[in-house]
């Protein structure tokens, strides 16, 4: 199980010197900690085989060592790797390696031996990596990689940094990451679900009470913790205790869009869905869904008596960026009703430089980050966090970045959090549009912005891993609808 609290590198350092200075556990005890759960684990998927372990001069290299002299005590065929040259050993990771000698453990300077069987342990880089691995390790790197056989990373694979998510050189494809004591925040965003493979977490025996004493901003969510948004409801409700969603969008060629949030919206229980849109859609709208109260707009004045009726706006899907696009957008932005912005909806809001509201919720990808902050995409996804922090500055409302490792800022509390779940089977058209839909079907419900879209991601991601149980290849944004309706009855 993976606790709550994600952590900074500077804050599991701290978390460690709290153990060592004021617990009285040494270094060297918490670093054959590491290396016991490590070898544990391993040996629980890959029992056979020869083990070759990558180490690095840090305390990383040390939990590297600590595996490879358990595995030659319990007679595996075994060696290690030096990576960095053992003259730059100190500390605990020099004692472990010390204690791996007197084991009998082999150990090469050279990685040009051939790797064609058993399971590789990187114990390389570690956390305290700040930018692309040097040209040596990056090297190193990229020969593990080509070998084929499966990883293990020791708390982080190498390449991989633990502040961002992001891997800006060469970075380790781990089958298995086993990380220790604080849970990296960029093991879960960014390129981390990417490299980390099967993620296990193991707190060393640090004592539960000093956790608290290092504040993390950043939190890990997942649909279970919004059951109590779900809960049963009074047998005298009717239709308009849950709200009434207003969608707006769905421009020439684009009706789809509009379908796809209006009936998510409805599958997580929104009392009553309407959709504004171009004449042209009506007819196909009514015909996929008469539950949906469809009427066409041919500008912002016609919006006037549908917002009148609304308790919660969502904007952009397919609303393209036309003439009559941003006549919607100028109407919906008179309003103080929640409103959940995405796709076009946002990219006009780059584009006419338009100021934040505290009532607005924003779903941004990155791409639809940059535009929002005037910069790129290497940009935003070089340090997701920190976008995710200047789009809640610029803009002063609950924001998503979406991507692998969705980040939420929660506005009330100034807090993130980190939503691991889905799968790339979404990356297909729709399931923005799908999102926007179930974020403004909560809020109508009464949900606060922060809740509403925090739950929302949650919902939505946990949908599509049941959507792709059979595959995550073809799947559509529709197949979420079943999914969703399960989730929210789920109590």
């Amino acid at each position: 199980m993976l606790p709550k609290p994600l952590y900074s590198t500077a804050q599991t350092r701290e978390l460690d010197r709290l153990a060592i200075e004021t617990r009285g556990i040494p270094g060297i005890q918490l670093m054959k900690r590491a290396g016991r759960v490590l070898y544990q684990a391993l040996c629980q998927r890959w029992p056979e085989g020869p083990v070759t372990v990558f180490c690095g001069a840090g305390n990383n290299g040390g939990d590297g060592y600590i595996v490879a002299a358990l595995a030659k005590q319990q007679r595996r065929d075994v060696h290690v790797v030096q990576v960095a040259a053992p003259g730059k050993l100190t500390g605990d990771a020099l004692l472990a390696c010390q204690h791996a000698m007197d084991v009998g453990v082999p150990m090469r300077s050279s990685t040009a031996e051939q790797l064609s069987e058993g399971v590789i342990v990187d114990a390389m880089l570690g956390t305290g990596l700040k930018g692309a691995a040097r040209e040596d390790a990056a090297r190193v790197i990229d020969a593990i990689n080509r070998s084929g056989l499966p990883v293990v990373a020791a708390d982080i694979p190498s390449g991989l940094l633990a502040d961002t998510g992001s891997a800006p050189g060469q970075v380790v494809k781990a089958a298995l990451t086993v990380t220790f004591i604080g849970l990296k925040q960029g093991l879960l965003t960014g390129r981390g679900p990417d490299v980390c493979g099967e993620l296990i977490y193991d707190a060393l025996g640090v004592p539960a009470d000093i956790f608290p004493e290092v504040a993390s901003r950043v939190q890990r969510i997942t649909v279970d913790d919004f059951t109590y948004c779900f809960g049963p409801r009074a047998r005298h409700s009717h239709k308009g205790d849950y709200g009434h969603v207003l969608v707006i969008g769905g421009d020439s060629g684009f009706g789809g869009a509009v379908a796809m949030a209006a009936e998510a919206a409805l599958r997580v229980g929104a009392g009553l869905v309407s959709v504004a849109t171009r004449q042209e859609h009506v007819p196909a709208l009514l015909a996929r869904r008469p539950e949906l109260m469809v009427k066409a707009v041919r500008n912002g004045h016609d919006l006037e008596p549908l917002m009148a009726k609304a308790t919660t706006l969502v904007v952009g899907p397919g609303l393209g960026q036309s003439a009559w696009s941003q006549q919607l957008l100028q109407k919906a932005m008179t309003s103080d009703l929640p409103m959940v912005l995405d796709a076009d909806g946002l990219n006009l809001v780059a584009a006419r430089g338009l100021a934040g509201k505290p009532s607005w919720i924003m779903t941004p990808h990155p791409g639809e980050a940059a535009r929002l902050l005037g910069t790129d995409i290497g940009e935003i996804q070089a340090d997701r966090f920190a976008a995710l922090q200047a789009l809640y500055d610029k803009y002063g409302c609950p924001v998503l970045l979406k991507g692998a490792g969705s980040l939420v800022m929660n506005a009330e509390k100034q807090t993130i959090a980190a939503c691991h779940a889905g799968n790339p089977g979404m990356a297909t058209g729709g399931m923005g549009d799908i999102l926007s839909g179930v974020v403004g079907g909560l809020a109508a419900q009464g949900h606060d912005a922060d809740t509403a879209l925090a739950a929302g991601v949650c919902l939505h991601s946990a949908a599509a891993d049941i959507a792709s149980e059979d595959g995550e290849r073809g799947l559509l944004a529709t197949d979420l609808f079943g999914p969703l309706k399960r989730l929210v009855n789920c109590r």
